[in-house]
């Protein structure tokens, strides 16, 4: 197994938290992290709330949690037990112990309102994201081969590319005919495939509500439920627009990635790097994988938007992340990057305390005017800083 960069957080926040939530998509890791946390800590119990026969263990839940009040109980798939979360809370008030449950759930809307209702000062999040560079990186093709087939475990560590993209078609498939339908998505699993597919088409796009409705045939209010839908079981990010008091006029909109790169490619059926670098959506797929990459390794609390005006100044990330200085990211997918003009615009807007332009390369070097480019590799070590 690969080691998991959230582990020691995971840890830390058992030690000191009654309740923890380790949230993230479906296959990415959850249960395989929370069980090597669980065997560092001992004495644990596990209950997978999808398998019938622990779900009637909590036919009286209390009846069956309180006699473990010694020993962590691991509730997998919590979402699909929200009644579960009051007695959590009484049973937690009443014997206030750290790390007494670990929550585990594929749904970040469901778990976080009923959490927000019943678990409020008892509970802290984790997300678990895909296999990150740090994670896995030892070369230029393992970076290749995480932005190629993204870092869901059973698609990057796939024996070929064939198997790895019939791996990432299936969980696509899974994820509209099951997982949501089990979430209590009502929405059909053609149309929102197909929303999906028009979306990986505009990856980093802004969103236009409008065209997007148009396109498919449905009410703006309809296409925006959809969006939220993919958002809120973690397929998609809606990067918000830079907010200030700056006296520009500012884009509000939105701009819109898939957070796996290997769910875009599949949705766009590029099967390899080959067809990958040859592909229209080559650029806007890089950006996208470093501003992943970019948000997994600035840690909890980090505030991310992307900075554009009117008058053309743009700024392809900006981190905002507490007690330590902000950063200003422009995304390149060339050997020789070349900040735009737009960039050096943002940058005297924005005033970051640093600021790069990532690139696939291998060597870091100045720029000017404070601005350093930054091979991918090299990211995560910076986010550090």
């Amino acid at each position: 197994m690969k080691s998991r960069d959230l582990a020691p957080a995971l840890l830390a926040s058992l030690r000191q938290f009654p309740v923890v939530a380790l949230v993230g998509p479906r296959q990415v890791g959850k249960t395989t992290l929370a069980r090597a946390v669980a065997r560092k800590l001992g004495n644990a119990v596990y209950l997978d709330l999808e398998r019938p026969s622990d779900v009637a263990r909590l036919t009286d839940p209390e009846l069956y949690l309180e006699p473990l009040a010694g020993r962590l109980v691991i509730l997998d798939e919590i979402q699909r037990r929200p009644e579960l979360f009051p007695v959590l809370r009484s049973l937690v008030d009443a014997r206030r112990t750290k790390g007494r449950f670990l929550l585990l759930g594929s749904a970040s809307p469901v778990l976080s309102r009923q959490a927000a209702e019943s678990l409020a000062g008892r509970i802290v999040y984790h997300e678990l994201t895909p296999f990150t560079l740090g994670e896995v990186a030892s070369g230029t093709r393992d970076t290749g081969g995480l932005w190629n087939r993204g870092g869901f475990p059973d698609s990057f560590l796939a024996s070929s590319n064939a198997r790895s993209l019939a791996w990432r078609e299936a969980f696509i498939d899974t994820h509209l005919q099951r997982d949501l339908p089990a979430l209590g998505v009502r929405i059909r699993a053609t149309a929102l495939r197909r929303f999906w597919e028009m979306l990986a088409h505009q990856h980093g796009q802004l969103w236009n509500a409008a065209k997007i409705a148009g396109s498919l045939g449905v009410s703006a209010p309809t296409a925006k439920h959809y969006l939220d839908t993919l958002q809120d079981t973690f397929m998609l990010r809606q990067l918000p627009p830079y907010s200030s008091n700056l006296k520009k006029r500012l884009v509000k909109s939105p701009k819109i990635y898939l957070r796996d790169s290997g769910l875009l490619h599949a949705l766009l059926r590029i099967g390899d790097s080959d067809a990958l670098f040859g592909h229209p959506v080559a650029g806007a797929s890089f950006e996208g994988w470093v501003i992943e990459q970019a948000i997994a390794a600035s840690g909890a609390h980090t505030s991310a938007s992307f900075f554009r005006t009117a008058a053309g100044a743009e700024i392809d990330l900006v981190l905002d992340r507490p007690r330590r200085k902000r950063i200003a990211i422009e995304i390149k997918l060339s050997s020789a990057p070349k900040p735009s003009k737009g960039f050096w615009s943002g940058i005297a807007d924005v005033k970051p305390g640093a600021a790069y332009v990532v690139y696939p390369g291998k060597d870091r070097y100045p720029l000017g005017q404070g601005v350093e480019a930054l091979p991918v590799s090299m990211l995560g070590k910076v986010m550090q800083e």
